[in-house]
């Protein structure tokens, strides 16, 4: 079995959309207008390619998106510089394979070299007893709870340090170059409507 995460493609959007409602009550539903959002204005947006086949997806956006999410904006209002994980989705054929831990990783290294936090937030109600052990696990702690606006539904803020953004902030993003080393591996995804990146790796 041949796993590669990598960035969507538009052409798989329908796709996406389609694993993202299929997923369950714990993954909000989505529209072809707003997957095409996130395909334009996704910090990160990777899939999992299983032998030809996407296995699932991760969207995750820097604090400077004009994401409407409740739950980004609690995390707007609190913290300077962070990735906020809008949602991963693995479909159930291939659950149980370690997808989950494999995109926290990829999104980990994404996050780490640009913002001192990885966030985001599981359903309490209904509690998701998976995902809260999943992300005990890796590290994360709560940092809040609420009430989800129009939704009526308790989540849980979580929300992970990155202490290797701290040499990264001063070996590169602080030096007189003021930016990351020109690698394929710390590039930002491109948008379909520009010709360059949607902005340079930097931090707070």
């Amino acid at each position: 079995m041949a796993i590669a995460i990598r960035d969507v493609r538009e052409h798989e959007l329908d796709s996406v959309l389609a694993l993202n409602n299929a997923a369950g009550p714990t993954i909000l539903a989505l529209d072809s207008t707003r997957i095409r959002w996130f395909f334009d204005n996704a910090d990160y947006f990777r899939i999992a390619d299983v032998d030809g086949h996407i296995a699932g997806f991760l969207i995750a956006m820097r604090e400077t998106s004009d994401h409407e999410s409740p739950n980004f904006q609690w995390f707007r209002e609190r913290f300077a510089a962070f990735v906020y994980i809008d949602r991963i989705v693995v479909a159930k054929p291939y659950r149980g394979l370690g997808l989950g831990r494999v995109f926290y990783a990829d999104a980990t290294s994404y996050a780490e070299v640009r913002v001192p936090i990885l966030s985001c937030e599981v359903f309490l109600e209904p509690r998701d007893d998976v995902s809260v052990l999943f992300h005990g696990t890796y590290g994360f702690q709560e940092v809040g709870q609420q009430i989800m606006p129009g939704l009526g539904k308790r989540v849980s803020l979580l929300a992970k340090n990155l202490p290797s953004f701290d040499f990264v902030r001063s070996t590169y993003l602080d030096s007189p170059a003021g930016q990351l080393p020109n690698q394929p591996w710390l590039a930002e995804r491109r948008r379909q409507d520009q010709n360059s990146p949607r902005r340079a790796a930097g931090g707070a």
